[in-house]
């Protein structure tokens, strides 16, 4: 039994290229450095002094900046190498994050987060075009996964180290933690990953379909695909913006505790997801896999609605929420990977992160608005509502979606 699970986990990262894992070690050390944003609301209410509300408009701001620079990120990915794209954002957004804790007031943060938001999401479609071009069709989604892996181990540690540090040295060491980080990761990936032939390969027009390439604005399929999947990111994102203040202020847990049950989220992705979905991907449909993801996420919120306090409670939160983020982002990505062409990937990465832009403009502006307002009993029941639209919309995508017209033939 122990041999045949040793050999499912070696297994599922088998046959992925050198350049994926060297592209997971860049993301890793970038993502173990993230603390400023898992803290931001914490930080925003009880060291700035900043009410619910006017936190929500910060966290706006940062949403609306991630809007811009999806869609920057994206066009820059298709002019120019996505590499270049990767190593400026990285750099200029780590020189941003430190200089952050300088700011004071509502307004001066709204509009320096915005700024911080617009450089640093411009990375995201880059990030996704590099990984669509360093992996096959038939190791693309384990490829993603193991992204996502570098991600989430980064993202165990960093929001723990970042609760230990607000909380024993102050908050001005996740800033400059966060910066230094971005910077290293920068410069780890000019010299690890330069630009290669590969690269450009996809740019020849003897590599390119022979059909006209549609724009991914025009693509309905696929819009109404993002605009589902931007309901359900409205939903999961509160795990990032009210869930961390709502266990603080109703639960009245240490930031060391939040940041443990943030980095537990991300540890279990990192030990667990890459043999889920090696295993799963053989034996069903993917908007499956997804469907059944947003049940979960949508159950782990209202179990604060159904049960009274108590410490296991969060805890079991994080582990179904977990498990509902590994079964439908993965998929997600995978599916929206694989509907471009290599000519136009960078404008459909584009629209696919600004799915989620968007909702990291609206999930905090509606989240922390109506925890203020209603009461956070009230927030639960409607971050489900939106997990059982994004199903909806998923079951009557249902027949395009299982269809093989869904992905490119040059992907």
């Amino acid at each position: 039994m122990l041999a045949k699970g040793i050999r499912l986990y070696k297994n599922s990262f088998a046959g992925l290229s050198r350049d994926i894992w060297l592209l997971a070690a860049v993301t890793l050390l970038n993502r173990a450095g993230t603390m400023v944003i898992p803290f931001m609301t914490v930080f925003l209410t009880h060291q700035k002094g900043f009410t619910l509300q006017q936190a929500g408009w910060v966290m706006t701001s940062f949403g609306v900046g991630s809007v811009l620079g999806s869609y920057t990120g994206g066009w820059l990915s298709d002019r120019y190498n996505f590499s270049k794209v990767q190593f400026w954002t990285l750099l200029l957004s780590g020189i941003m994050f430190i200089l952050l804790q300088t700011v004071d007031g509502v307004w001066h943060m709204c509009i320096a987060v915005f700024v911080l938001s617009a450089i640093a999401d411009a990375f995201r479609p880059a990030n996704m075009a590099a990984v669509a071009t360093y992996s096959t069709p038939e190791t693309r989604t384990r490829s993603l996964s193991l992204n996502r892996q570098a991600i989430n181990l980064g993202f165990a540690i960093g929001p723990a180290v970042g609760g230990w540090l607000a909380a024993t040295k102050g908050y001005n060491w996740l800033f400059w933690v966060d910066g230094l980080t971005c910077i290293a990761a920068a410069f780890l990936l000019r010299i690890l990953l330069t630009p290669k032939a590969r690269q450009t390969e996809l740019e020849k027009p003897e590599a390119q379909n022979t059909a006209v390439l549609i724009s991914a604005y025009r693509d309905w399929h696929y819009l109404a695909f993002m605009v589902i999947t931007m309901f359900s990111a409205i939903a999961f994102m509160q795990l990032f913006y009210t869930y961390p203040v709502f266990l603080k202020s109703e639960y009245h847990l240490s930031e060391g505790y939040i940041g443990s049950l943030m980095a537990l989220n991300g540890l279990l992705i990192a030990v667990t997801e890459m043999p889920l979905v090696y295993t799963l991907e053989k034996r069903f449909a993917l908007p499956v896999m997804i469907g059944v993801g947003y049940f979960m996420v949508a159950a782990s919120f209202l179990i604060f609605n159904i049960f009274a306090g108590g410490v296991l409670i969060p805890l079991i939160s994080m582990i179904v929420v977990t498990l509902g983020e590994m079964l439908y982002l993965p998929f997600t990505n995978s599916l929206a990977m694989s509907r471009p062409q290599a000519a136009n990937r960078g404008q459909y990465m584009a629209v696919y992160t600004m799915s989620f832009s968007i909702a990291h403009v609206v999930a905090p502006m509606l989240g922390l608005q109506i925890a203020g307002r209603m009461g956070y009993e009230a927030l639960w029941y409607v971050t489900a509502g939106f997990c059982f639209i994004a199903f909806a919309g998923l079951w009557l995508l249902r027949g395009p979606l299982a269809t093989s017209r869904w992905a490119a033939k040059l992907v």
